[in-house]
């Protein structure tokens, strides 16, 4: 069904639920180890035994008493900072009664009607013009462990029960599955930017639920959601949501009615399933935890961490187009991650010791986005592999740009350079004197050369000649081809110009 045609008829209402895994050391209730996984710490999760980080009071033991994580609160409210968000001075937490064995207690420490931070929003853009989203509450909680399911029986692994968490909860403003990716996308940046996540959606640390619903449109009231639970993936997001709108609008069209449930994404079969009937709130029995006095926010604190706050991505997107000159495009590609941000920051750093002029740094700074969001990301992309894990450094694009813009080397003799350097690490000077990749730029040498061009051939010299300018670029290329692709073309084409007038 085509998408266009289904939005004529009906509007799809989208509200995300996004966890977030704090980046503290230890967990939120106990002094537990909570950097488990790739990026906190340096280890995998295969190199952490199971069940190696916990304690009485993460595994559930009766009498075990909570001490809240001042850390986690720290980062709890550059959450809410970050993203508009009224702090609020007494939060409290709640037992959420559900029986898991992911969660041994029998129930999980989390927010209700008292969170850390309500009433914020973020801006996010798409192909339509932008939008803000509100955010309804950010609160804290703990996060489960992880259950194993094996042919008849399940284990149970306890390391990640009792890592901190924050559930940011949006409002139902999303229309459509681009917006919802985009206000994904923009949360990530927030979350990551800030320090305070390390977002790494296939390791789980960054999570989200989707609560979907379908009206007709110009309805006032919206229609029964389903929730598609812990999509680990910006793409599957997107197309699990599109998915889910096109059931619900074929159900609802067969004279069907929608049931409240939450279902999984099945990525192979691009599916949602049902999982199990939508729990509601009173399904949970929250009350407060007994074990935990209120949470108390005083304004000196807030003041203090707002100080904090590092540039975020809008801001940074902002001062990349008015100070670099960079287009929306290039601007975005490079804050879509921090260290990719960071990265092309220290090249425009190393290009303003050769560029002091203004109008020539900013050329200068346009070509460091353009070699960082063309050939490097292609380089990255082709192999899977994270910048941070590759062996190019700031100074090699720094290099390719000032050597380009100088002509000692050509655009096809830099990305060669590049390739090299990809594979070995090695300066971009030292690959461009082994390989013999200088342009020629002798006049005396060209000279020879182009002689030699008109000389051979007559006919194209003698069509130039006669109006036919365009033949111009054959003369050059052949110039080009009997200098072994070294020549310098732009000088080669202004000194073929000056023979032939």
């Amino acid at each position: 069904m085509n998408m266009t045609s289904i939005q004529n008829d009906f509007e799809a209402v989208i509200g995300l639920e996004v966890h977030a895994q704090l980046a503290t050391d230890s967990k939120i209730f106990c002094g537990c180890r909570a950097r488990l996984l790739g990026g906190h710490g340096g280890e995998s999760v295969a190199d952490v035994a199971v069940n190696l980080n916990t304690c009485p009071v993460c595994s559930g033991h009766p009498g075990a008493l909570p001490v809240l994580n001042r850390k986690a609160v720290e980062f709890a409210i550059m959450a809410g900072l970050a993203t508009h968000c009224r702090i609020n001075p007494r939060s409290v937490f709640a037992r959420k009664s559900y029986f898991y064995p992911d969660l041994p207690k029998g129930y999980q420490i989390s927010q209700y009607d008292q969170p850390i931070c309500e009433a914020g929003w973020l801006e996010i853009s798409t192909s339509a013009t932008p939008k803000k989203i509100r955010i309804d509450r950010i609160h804290m909680e703990e996060d489960a462990g992880k259950n194993i399911h094996l042919s008849g029986f399940s284990v149970v692994n306890l390391n990640r029960a009792g890592v901190p968490l924050i559930e940011i909860v949006s409002a139902p403003d999303m229309r459509t599955a681009e917006e919802a990716g985009a206000y994904l996308r923009a949360l990530h940046g927030v979350v990551t930017y800030l320090g305070i996540c390390d977002g790494n959606m296939q390791e789980g640390n960054f999570r989200c639920d989707a609560n979907v619903s379908v009206m007709p449109k110009g309805a006032k009231e919206f229609g029964t959601r389903a929730e598609i639970k812990n999509v680990n993936s910006f793409r599957f997001i997107e197309k699990a949501i599109e998915f889910e709108i096109r059931r619900q609008i074929e159900v609802l069209r067969a004279g069907g009615r929608v049931v409240q449930e939450t279902r999984g994404y099945d990525s192979a079969r691009n599916v949602t399933v049902s999982l199990r009937t939508k729990e509601e709130a009173q399904d949970y029995r929250y009350f407060p935890d007994p074990d935990l006095i209120p949470l108390r926010i005083e304004d000196s604190w807030v003041v203090s961490i707002q100080s904090m706050i590092p540039e975020l991505p809008a801001q940074k997107f902002a001062r990349f187009i008015s100070e670099f000159g960079l287009s929306q495009y290039d601007a975005d590609v490079l804050i879509a991650s921090k260290t990719v941000a960071e990265f092309y920051e220290e090249c425009v750093g190393i290009l303003r010791v050769a560029y002091p002029d203004p109008f020539d740094l900013r050329a200068a700074s346009k070509a460091a986005a353009n070699w960082t969001t063309g050939e490097l990301m292609r380089l990255l992309n082709e192999e899977g592999r994270e910048l941070s894990a590759s062996k190019i450094r700031s100074e090699h694009i720094a290099d390719l740009v000032r050597l380009t813009q100088s002509r000692v080397v050509s655009s096809t003799g830099a990305k060669q350079a590049l390739g090299v350097a990809w594979k070995t690490g090695e300066s971009i000077e030292t690959i461009v004197e082994r390989e013999g990749l200088r342009q020629v730029s002798d006049t005396g040498a060209l000279e020879v050369s182009i002689d030699k061009i008109i000389a051979g051939f007559p006919a194209q010299v003698a069509e130039y000649k006669a109006g036919k300018e365009k033949i111009i670029g054959f003369l050059v290329g052949q110039v080009m081809k009997q200098s072994g692709g070294k020549a310098n073309p732009s000088l080669v084409q202004e000194l073929l110009k000056k023979k032939l007038s």
